[in-house]
Parts: C-alpha cells; sequence; structure tokens
C-alpha cells in the first residue's frame, strides 16, 4: 500500500529573510520512499541539513519575494505497530539518553503543572495502558475546532479550553505523558483520513519493545483518532511544534496559504 503525498504553501517576503523549512517525508526504515519531487523557487541561499534526531532534512532558504512551494511523493510505510495498552513503561533508570529530553518541559508543553491531575485521573494505569486512558480521555473531552488556537497555545491553554486542532491535541497528550515520566514527543506528518486535511501533527511515546528484552520503542498515538499508525508518513519529530514547523521565518514574513492532499491506494 502505498501512500499519496501533495502539498504545497506559499509566503511573501519584503526583504531578504531567512526561513527553515520541513515538509517532505522523512527517508527513514519504517518508510520507504517509492518517489518523490519537490519544486523550490530560486533563492539567495538555499542549504540541506538533517533534521532533530535525524529524522527527516530540514531546508535553509534565504529569499525575497513570492515564494512557492510544491512537493508530493508516494510513500511505502512499514511501521510495527502494536496494541499501546498492551505495552508496559520502561523504567526512568533504564531510558536511553536520546529519550531524556523528552521528560521535560518544553516551550509548549509544561507537564510539571499537570503532574496532579495526572496523578489524580490516571493513577490507577500503567505503562501503554495509561497512555492508552489519556488518548480516549481526551478524545472525550476535547472538540476539534479550527480557528481556536494560534501559534502561543500552549498545552495549559487547550487544557483549560477544551477545544483546538490536531498541534492543540498533540501537546497535551504529550503533558500528560511527560507528566508520568513517559518519554513522549512530536510528530509532524502525513495521514490519509484527516479532516480538513492538512499538515497533520500526532504524539509518539517511548515504551517497551517487546522483541528486544530491556529495550523500548517509540509507539504513535493520535487523540483525535484521525491517523491511522499504520498509514502515517512522518515528516519530523521534537519536542513540540516549535520543533517542525513546515516554516520558520527568521523576519517578517506574510503566510499567503497552503494545500495539503494525501491518499492511501491499495
Amino acid at each position: 500500500m502505498a501512500i499519496k503525498i501533495s502539498s504545497s504553501f506559499s509566503v511573501s517576503l519584503d526583504a531578504p529573510t531567512d526561513m527553515l523549512l520541513q515538509f517532505e517525508a522523512a527517508d527513514i526504515p519504517e518508510q520507504q520512499i517509492l518517489s518523490s519531487n519537490t519544486v523550490l523557487p530560486p533563492a539567495i541561499h538555499m542549504a540541506r541539513v538533517a533534521a532533530q534526531a535525524e529524522i527527516g532534512e530540514r531546508i535553509w532558504i534565504r529569499a525575497q519575494g513570492d515564494y512557492n512551494v510544491e512537493y508530493s511523493a508516494s510513500i511505502e510505510v512499514n511501521r510495527l505497530v502494536e496494541d499501546i495498552a498492551s505495552l508496559k513503561r520502561v523504567d526512568p533508570h533504564d531510558l536511553p539518553g536520546e529519550t531524556v529530553e523528552y521528560v521535560f518541559d518544553s516551550r509548549y508543553c509544561q507537564a510539571d503543572p499537570m503532574q496532579n491531575f495526572v496523578s489524580d485521573e490516571f493513577g490507577r494505569y500503567t505503562g501503554g495502558e495509561k497512555i492508552a486512558a489519556m488518548r480516549d480521555w481526551i478524545a472525550d473531552h476535547f472538540t476539534y475546532e479550527p480557528g481556536t488556537s494560534n501559534s502561543g497555545t500552549t498545552a495549559l491553554d487547550t487544557f483549560v479550553e477544551r477545544r483546538g486542532i490536531c498541534r492543540d491535541y498533540a501537546h497535551v497528550m504529550i503533558c500528560l505523558a511527560r507528566a508520568s515520566t513517559i518519554p513522549a514527543r512530536y510528530v509532524s506528518c502525513y495521514a490519509p483520513g484527516v479532516d480538513p486535511q492538512d499538515f497533520h501533527a500526532v504524539a509518539e511515546v517511548f515504551l517497551e519493545d517487546r522483541n528486544t528484552p530491556g529495550g523500548g520503542t517509540w509507539q504513535i498515538v493520535d487523540p483525535t483518532g484521525m491517523a491511522d499508525p499504520a498509514k502515517t508518513v512522518k515528516i519530523g519529530i521534537g519536542r513540540d511544534a516549535a520543533d517542525v514547523s513546515f516554516l520558520t521565518s527568521f523576519g517578517r514574513s506574510y503566510f499567503n496559504e497552503s494545500k495539503v492532499g494525501v491518499t492511501d491506494t491499495i
């Protein structure tokens, strides 16, 4: 099964401005890039750099005027998907070094203030069972409503408002997991079934790997319920949305529009 992706976005820049882009499917073992095509206009400067944890690439662009990006790809996903609720927790003292940053607070995910709530609401659960309970709680108590959040909205804001979009759902899921000392990170992705279709966001949590004694594995969790982990195409990962925005401008810019289409074919 191949996942077909098409995306485009455009921005206007009054003066020479640096931008960091991350929108292409990551070339990683759990997903095979069958074909891809990226169209970038001429720029003052362009350079590719490795993204966080070597998952995907970022593109530095320095440009002026109207800048339009187009991307298309066909991806085969070969991810091992587990039943989250059946997985055990990896004890904090057994966590590998590369996962430790994902138990700390970050710009949009303030986990420390959530600890009492997590203890009261989910204290009877452990490991993956707790993650599944958190996912279901968010799905039951939040309303998916575009336009109710912005680039400054944090997980605590969303927790109070009980509404938002995929970015906000993922941030709350990450906070709840980190408040339980379960590493959790933000994943930007493409996924069929997202409505309205757009760049999507899910959480990923680190739990036991049943195939490797003493090991752990990252598992996708989507509290919106829209993305099937077996069909989700990763773009990149980070502590929260600040690390993996498809476009970060280091100067004044005017965002025009974006379009995303994702379908699965047999």
